[in-house]
């Protein structure tokens, strides 16, 4: 990191912060194209995003090169748009991995970065900021930060009403923000208004039994659970895993075909085997996880349900590479499978689960 001298910069150009925009101290040093107001700002901005995206920066942020004739010209903003586009799509992604994870410190910067980009590629009044307006909002929920996320949501829905072209998709994102805000300031009623109809576009872009709307039935679960209107709770965790099991068995079943048919798999295949990007793996985890700590509070009363969500998880670890973790469910599945006298094929699937693990296990070691 480098201080910056006053008189090396050029008369009447404002070096902000990256953070937060206050006037800027210091550059960094690696691609000494970012700035900022001290060491605490670019300290959380490294660790949070810039280190992954330091030298990509560079031909987005000087001055482009000369070039022989229009076409090359062209050619050289077709490249420039098409690198911010990839950073915009990188930014979220990190900036939602960091939610779903519960680091929201750490998701600030990723989001800032996002909308940043968004405005120089879209324009300052265009709806492809609304994601990053909500994540920035999501973020600062979670840090305590009520005013401020109250400001981001309201920009959020002020673009949204002055766009025609708003999909279904960020309707969707926009009511499920305005439901968390609400259930930060424990406004059950209007919360449970804002997740209806973040299921109802969620369900009119993805369908009703899309893990894309399950987040909706979750957070709405969320609520009633908070209520004590148990029954409810537990028929929409009992659906937001039943969705999650689905999506999750289809890509089990393909893998399991093609151990059969003996086709090698390693590599490339599982680059891809969740169909899941990082952020949506590990709101997967997230998920399950909490219903599992529900479910296992009740499983005297409901073991097979404590069993359903341990198998779900046993898939999405071993879809993930990480035999450890799947193992590990596996394990108290059957535990609880035998110790609550569960049927003789319940207690055959989990074996065979633990079995392929073992096997994928073996077979990565050698």
């Amino acid at each position: 990191m480098n201080v910056i001298y006053p008189l090396a910069v050029p008369k009447g150009r404002r070096l902000c912060c990256e953070v937060c925009e206050a006037p800027a101290q210091r550059v960094c040093a690696a691609c000494t194209v970012t700035y900022y107001c001290s060491v605490v700002h670019q300290r959380a901005d490294w660790g949070s995003i810039h280190e992954k995206i330091c030298q990509l920066l560079i031909p987005l942020r000087t001055s482009m090169p000369f070039y022989n004739s229009e076409e090359e010209r062209q050619h050289g903003l077709q490249q420039l748009q098409q690198r911010q586009k990839h950073l915009i799509e990188f930014c979220y992604t990190v900036a939602q991995k960091y939610l779903f994870e519960g680091k929201h410190e750490d998701a600030v910067p990723a989001a800032l970065h996002s909308l940043r980009f968004r405005k120089n590629v879209h324009g300052l009044s265009s709806v492809e900021l609304v994601p990053a307006y909500l994540l920035l909002a999501e973020a600062s929920l979670g840090l305590g930060r009520i005013v401020q996320a109250e400001e981001y949501l309201s920009q959020a829905q002020w673009t949204v009403l002055k766009s025609t072209e708003c999909s279904y998709a960020t309707h969707s994102l926009l009511h499920r923000n305005l439901g968390l805000l609400c259930m930060a300031k424990e406004n059950s009623e209007e919360a449970r208004y804002h997740l209806a109809n973040d299921i109802y576009f969620s369900s009119c872009a993805f369908g009703t039994e899309d893990i894309r709307t399950s987040g909706g039935y979750f957070h709405l679960a969320n609520i009633f659970y908070g209520l004590n209107k148990l029954d409810l709770a537990d028929s929409l965790y009992t659906k937001v895993s039943e969705i999650w099991n689905k999506y999750l068995n289809n890509h089990y079943q393909v893998l399991s075909q093609a151990r059969i048919q003996q086709i090698d798999l390693l590599g490339k295949q599982f680059e891809t085997d969740t169909g899941l990007d990082e952020a949506q793996e590990a709101e997967a985890i997230r998920i399950l996880t909490s219903i599992l700590n529900i479910r296992e509070t009740t499983s005297d009363n409901a073991p097979q349900k404590t069993v359903f969500i341990l198998k779900t998880l046993v898939m999405l670890y071993h879809l993930m590479m990480n035999p450890s973790k799947a193992q590990e469910y596996a394990m108290k599945a059957f535990s609880l499978a035998q110790e609550q006298q569960l049927s003789e094929h319940e207690q055959s699937t989990i074996q065979e689960l633990l079995s392929l693990i073992s096997a994928e296990e073996a077979h990565s070691i050698t």
